[in-house]
């Protein structure tokens, strides 16, 4: 709904606590190392290297300092991908930094192997940072800034345990209506600043609480405009959002580490998922305490399946890095994919030729030709983002534009020869994976040898279009075919096919041989698939025949001519 102007939103009723009461008036901080521009590694012990000041509040009009922040609790899925890589090409694009920032303060939710599993996506993408930082390595820097909220009442030590809490969360959603705030501020009321020290230094647990404004003041988002975002109350049981900055061990939560390092960081702009528009208003609240301004945010849309359902797990949170091994996806065709799940082209303004940091990645391909509008390399999507392209709509997955894409750009390697021979060494790769030397069917030197996965490879390359539809195909070069029972017609031509081989015919002429003789296409092409390929279409019965020799070639005829009826 539409308010003076600005949007409200239903998330519910005012908390009671007035903005006027505590001051906004803190002292500006600046990290000591402020004063210097930041080095390629970022230092965790400092507060990242830009000054804390005044950031631009316009869209993407100057270099912007953006960021990928994500929890190492799992590994990185489609929606990470298109946060990281929006942050990064809105970088590249004004000639800015792109920063990794690893939020891994809740220690017990941390999946092993997941920060490398981020560092590896990244890498594989192209997105290419300029510095990390990670989080628990930065305690006493948050630490620091929960003092001076502490020092300034704009923070209170709360020492209730964990079963009061609970019970407090549990009577708040009984209420009618129930409040999405549940504390009563107990220990703001009940224990003043100097038993709140005593205690503290006595090492009993507690955790630090923001004051929550009673009324969070209106933000500005890039795609939703000016938002005033409030917290739903009961307004005969007053409750208290108040959000946790420190917890009990002394490690910050997601709203204090997240706000004290993008204004250390000098972070300009943050696109993030719209999961995180409610934690905006407490955001600017904290940004407000402590005389700082907010960086410019855009949050995205969900994404959904192709008939705007959520994505489900299956879809939505598989790793990048797993989904491109097991369907053989290439990484410019996923970057194009995520690229345009809520980015228009046809919405952004022209190009940035000039300022856009060239591209260094390994994703990096020649120029798209044709007139496929939606095909894009990463050249061309850092000289064209702009947030002016974000929509607001929820973005629909659909896997038939990956596999256009990925075809698209398979096709593409194929010209170039470098790409085409890195293709043909992943395909021996897996192929080797794919069939041992216990199930093949040639000598072990050739089964190995990458010039074989070179002859089949070239048979093959016209019809398929990814890496895996190598190993699909190509396995009855590798391993006897699966075999039905075979007719009596068939069995005709397969047994002059084998007198022919008999002879020390040349294979690549057999085709033609059996025609000249009277034999259909249909016959000869149609048998020999049966027999030498399982029925497997793709490459031509002529090259099939000469990868496979002669000898290879009659084994097989004969082993298919044993299984008439």
């Amino acid at each position: 709904m539409l308010k003076n102007g600005i949007r409200t939103c239903a998330r519910g009723l005012h908390t009671t606590r007035p903005l006027g009461a505590f001051s906004l008036k803190s002292t500006k901080l600046r990290d000591s190392s402020s004063a210097a521009r930041p080095q390629k590694k970022g230092s965790d012990a400092g507060g990242g290297g830009c000054a804390g000041g005044e950031k631009s509040l316009k869209k993407d009009d100057g270099p912007a300092r953006t960021r990928f922040a994500p929890s190492p609790t799992g590994f990185v899925h489609l929606g990470s991908l298109r946060t990281a890589l929006y942050n990064y090409l809105l970088a590249r694009h004004t000639g800015g930094q792109f920063l990794l920032r690893l939020e891994d303060t809740d220690r017990n939710r941390v999946v092993e192997g997941a920060e490398e599993n981020i560092r590896e996506t990244l890498r594989w993408a192209g997105l290419l940072w300029d510095e990390e930082y990670t989080q628990s390595r930065r305690s006493e820097v948050y630490r620091q800034y929960a003092d001076v909220l502490l020092d300034q009442g704009h923070a209170y030590r709360c020492f209730c345990p964990k079963e009061r809490l609970d019970a407090l969360r549990a009577s708040a959603r009984r209420l009618q209506p129930p409040s999405m705030a549940s504390y009563d501020r107990k220990c703001a009321h009940t224990v003043s600043r100097a038993e709140s020290d005593r205690r503290a230094a006595t090492g009993e647990p507690h955790t630090l609480r923001f004051y929550a404004p009673r009324e969070y003041a209106p933000f500005t988002d890039v795609l939703h405009g000016t938002l005033s975002l409030q917290t739903q109350v009961n307004p005969q049981d007053v409750r208290y959002e108040d959000p946790v900055l420190l917890k009990s061990d002394g490690l910050p939560t997601y709203h204090l580490a997240n706000v004290v390092d993008d204004h250390l960081m000098g972070i300009t702009h943050v696109v993030r998922g719209e999961e995180w528009l409610l934690s905006a208003p407490k955001h600017a609240a904290i940004y407000a305490a402590l005389g700082w301004s907010p960086p410019q945010y855009a949050h995205i849309p969900l994404l959904t399946s192709a008939n705007d359902r959520k994505l489900s797990k299956r879809e939505g949170d598989a790793s990048v890095l797993a989904l491109a091994r097991t369907r053989g996806i290439l990484p410019e065709a996923l970057v194009n994919f995520v690229a345009l799940f809520g980015w228009s082209p046809n919405a952004t303004a022209t190009p940035n030729l000039d300022t856009a940091t060239p591209y260094s990645g390994t994703a990096t391909t020649a120029g798209v030709g044709g007139s496929d509008a939606e095909v894009f390399t990463m050249d061309e999507l850092v000289a064209r983002f702009s947030l002016d392209g974000l929509t607001r709509g929820n973005a629909k997955v659909d896997e038939r534009k990956l596999l256009h894409f990925n075809q698209h750009f398979f096709r593409r390697r194929l010209a170039d020869a470098d790409a085409r021979m890195q293709l043909i060494q992943e395909c021996h790769a897996r192929m080797q994976t794919a069939v041992s030397s216990d199930e093949a069917d040639l000598p072990e030197y050739k089964r190995t040898d990458i010039s074989y996965t070179t002859e089949v490879f070239n048979a093959l390359q016209n019809n398929i279009n990814s890496v895996m539809e190598f190993v699909d195909r190509a396995q009855y070069f590798y391993r006897l075919p699966t075999l039905a029972s075979t007719t009596a017609d068939t069995v005709e031509v397969l047994t002059r096919a084998a007198t022919l081989l008999d002879d020390k015919f040349d294979p690549r002429d057999l085709c033609d041989t059996l025609l000249q003789q009277g034999y259909t296409k249909r016959q000869v092409f149609s048998s020999l698939r049966h027999a030498l390929a399982g029925g497997v279409p793709g490459a031509k019965i002529p090259d099939i025949l000469a990868i496979l020799g002669p000898q290879r070639s009659k084994s097989r005829i004969d082993r298919a001519i044993s299984l008439c009826k």
